[in-house]
């Protein structure tokens, strides 16, 4: 791994081309970055891949764009030189805008290819390739399908690929779909090409350099920038909904939260992050109201991906506009690094997703020297004798300072380990008999699951498995000479535009006003008319719902609330929550907090003490009993499965494990039997969990790889085994002796401003 270049120490400048250092001092740079002169010879040497890890802003793209346009001014020629790839339209659509003025001044062309961009445009591409092209792995499926024979004379010169946002794809169907594609492409072209990852910061690089580059991670050449010692102002305010059985989704803490985003916020241009896509609506709407009701202009828009591409395009230019501030309430949609200008505000509502997605979103503040600012929210209920027990511990408000305190400690959660992907090695597969229009099974084999390719873990038996139960479910068919084709299912699936996604695409019906397409909802989410309903940031009541075309028309109207949109959490990691375990039996208060987060924490750590379970993670509940192990929730869904295969109900409830109906004496009986025994088998355990089919091609796979792939995404034995045993040895059915309290481990107060 590469130390990390000191801007300071910048020595790589006189390398670039004379017209790439000409442009950089038209931009009124006066120094390059630490990782942008580290990549410099880097990258120019071409003949190793390189990861390069940085906070948002802080001139990745830049970092992997200078040396490349560099080296393609001193090479220039026919054919694609330089693939880039980015998960998002927006963002390629922001990179091309980006990167088209550097390659104008250096006659080099570039290209975007994505659903929205004209056909004539590719046409004009596929008949005379050259310089660079921005692409998503969508469309680069595309390419493999419907001009599988022309990818060795389109990317004939290719010089370098870019993967963008690196750590989005890691561990996700789309990364083994994208990783698959890049080997495919080195096989077409016949030669390794240098691949050029670009990354946020995470806890182990190394792990990245896997991915980047699978079964030769130890080979990628790793820059990671030691940028540090941005001023940061923080809070965390809390409010509290006096009333926790109102179903008015719009409860006094919702409006708290609302009033003081609103008073703070306005005159700048922020970013406001409320984790689900139906907050989102919530909260824009919120504020929208509130600009109404005080006769100003509106600076608050929605922003999530079920939006029409004009209206997030058009929040996207409003962010973009130094003279008119705007704020974006948002999902994961605006943490990727599409440029949008200079953002003076994060807002954070409830607990991050993950820390990485936390540091994700704070990096977008605080650019050209000003501080990074964010201020976190959570929303909560008043306690009473009436109040469940987990929610008398404030779970969601430890877990945002959990996630605080990690992140300014510089931790993040590494990536996920490798999974077997074999809905998306079907994909694959399908693409690769359409790009050559057939293929025997031992070459299919080679390509697809040979070392260097994301499938490599992918046995040979389970191969022939494969290809069996595709051939008996009529996806796949073999001619005469053994060459594989596609089978009745399997052609109409790779002809329908749906199947370049390796993620599900649910059926939706787009909601329209005035005859402009505001967005979509999906199928499954109860639409009639007169439903009032939030979306775009504005209220709505539905005039017509046409069935046959999946059309909603709505017109504007008073009330109504978000509608559901697929909104789901993630997995929370083990360091989190043992995090959250030290806050609760610690006695530190962080600067941070404001009043109302500090009397709440107190409340918790009564009510922690008050249950004991310091001393004793095993508690009744009424009727129930529940386990409080403080690990992630892999392992706690994996130990929740351990029980039910025994015919002991148990599910995940947050932080713990509700086994139902069980006395605390028999579910330390369970527990104990877990701690002292092996660590289970995971494919038998598979072989009893319902409804393991989730990702998109997983109703293809026989019983049996279908267990294997649920065993390496989603089960950890031995988590859970060890999880078991921590819970035996703190149990004890005496009660717990007074303890002094723990520190949280959090940085001094002086390293944060809190505002």
């Amino acid at each position: 791994m590469n130390s990390p270049v000191s801007a300071s120490e910048a020595r790589h400048f006189g390398l670039l081309h004379p017209k790439v250092q000409r442009w950089v001092w038209q931009q009124g740079w006066s120094e390059l970055r630490d990782v942008q002169d580290a990549a410099i010879p880097a990258i120019l040497g071409g003949d190793t891949d390189v990861l390069i890890g940085a906070a948002t802003a802080a001139g990745k793209t830049e970092a992997a764009f200078l040396p490349i346009c560099s080296k393609l001014a001193e090479r220039s020629g026919p054919g694609i030189q330089a693939l880039y790839v980015g998960p998002l339209k927006a963002l390629i659509n922001d990179q091309f805008r980006r990167t088209e003025e550097l390659c104008e001044a250096l006659e080099i062309r570039t290209h975007r290819w994505h659903g929205d961009v004209a056909g004539t445009r590719k046409q004009a591409l596929l008949r005379d390739p050259s310089g660079i092209l921005l692409i998503t792995p969508e469309s680069l499926e595309a390419m493999f399908v419907l001009r599988g024979t022309q990818l060795a004379r389109l990317f004939a010169a290719l010089q370098y690929v870019v993967v963008d946002e690196l750590h989005s794809f890691l561990g996700t169907e789309r990364g083994a779909q994208l990783l698959s594609q890049l080997h495919r492409l080195e096989i077409a072209v016949k030669r390794r090409v240098p691949r050029i990852g670009l990354s946020a910061t995470l806890g182990d690089m190394s792990l990245a350099a896997d991915q980047l580059r699978p079964d030769h991670g130890d080979r990628v050449t790793v820059l990671e920038s030691a940028a540090t010692g941005q001023e940061l102002r923080l809070q965390l305010r809390s409010y509290v909904d006096e009333r926790p059985d109102t179903e008015d989704e719009t409860g006094m803490a919702v409006r708290g939260i609302a009033d003081h985003l609103f008073a703070n916020l306005r005159g700048r241009t922020n970013l406001v992050f409320a984790n689900a896509r139906s907050r989102v609506e919530l909260y824009a709407a919120e504020l929208a109201d509130r600009s109404l009701a005080t006769g100003v202009p509106n600076e608050f828009h929605a922003h999530h991906g079920n939006l029409a591409k004009e209206l997030r395009e058009d929040v996207e230019a409003m962010l973009r506009d130094p003279a008119k501030p705007a704020t974006a309430v948002c999902t994961t949609t605006l943490e990727m690094g599409i440029d949008i200008g200079v953002i003076a505000q994060v807002a954070q509502i409830g607990p991050p997703p993950s820390v990485a997605s936390l540091r994700q979103r704070l990096g977008r503040s605080g650019r050209r020297d000003e501080p990074a600012v964010l201020r976190a929210y959570c929303a909560t209920v008043a306690i009473d004798a009436e109040t469940p027990l987990l929610d008398r511990l404030q779970l969601p408000l430890v877990q945002t300072i959990a996630s605080i305190d990690l992140l300014l400690e510089r931790w993040c959660e590494p990536p996920d380990p490798s999974r077997l992907h074999l809905s998306t090695l079907i994909q694959q597969l399908l693409s690769l008999i359409a790009q050559h229009g057939g293929a025997r099974a031992a070459e299919a084999y080679r390509v697809l699951c040979g070392r260097g390719s994301p499938f490599s873990a992918v046995t040979t038996a389970q191969f022939a498995d494969l290809l069996r139960t595709l051939g008996a479910r009529d996806v796949l068919t073999q001619a005469g000479d053994g060459t594989l084709l596609l089978g009745g299912r399997g052609e109409p699936a790779v002809n329908h535009y749906t199947f370049y996604a390796a993620f599900q695409t649910p059926e939706e019906y787009r909601l329209v006003h005035n005859g402009r397409q505001l967005g979509t909802t999906p199928i499954d989410f109860p639409l009639y008319e007169g439903l009032l309903l939030v979306f775009a940031g504005r209220r709505w009541r539905v005039v017509a719902v046409h069935e046959e075309d999946k059309v909603v028309q709505l017109t504007p109207a008073p009330g109504g609330k978000p509608p559901r949109l697929g909104d789901t959490g993630g997995l929370v990691h083990r360091k989190v929550r043992e995090r959250m375990r030290t806050l609760l039996e610690g006695d530190t208060v962080t600067a941070y907090l404001d009043q109302q987060s500090r009397t709440l924490l107190e409340q918790a750590r009564r009510a922690y003490a008050a249950l004991e379970l310091d001393r004793n993670p095993v508690i009744a509940d009424g009727s129930d009993t529940l386990l409080l192990p403080w690990t992630g929730d892999r392992a706690l869904h994996t130990l929740a499965a351990i029980f039910n295969a025994s015919r002991m109900e148990a599910a995940v409830d947050g932080a713990a494990l509700r086994l139902v109906g069980a006395t605390r004496e028999a579910a330390m009986t369970a527990v104990t039997t877990v701690a002292e025994g092996p660590a289970p088998d995971p494919l038998e355990l598979a072989r009893k969990v319902e409804s393991k089919a989730v990702e998109k091609f997983d109703s293809w796979l026989s019983e049996e790889l279908l267990c294997d792939q649920f065993a390496s995404a989603a089960l950890d034995c031995a988590g859970a085994v060890e999880c078991a045993r921590n819970v035996a040895e703190r149990y004890t059915a005496t009660p717990p002796t007074e303890t002094s309290g723990q520190t949280s481990g959090a940085l001094s107060s002086s390293t944060v401003v809190w505002c």
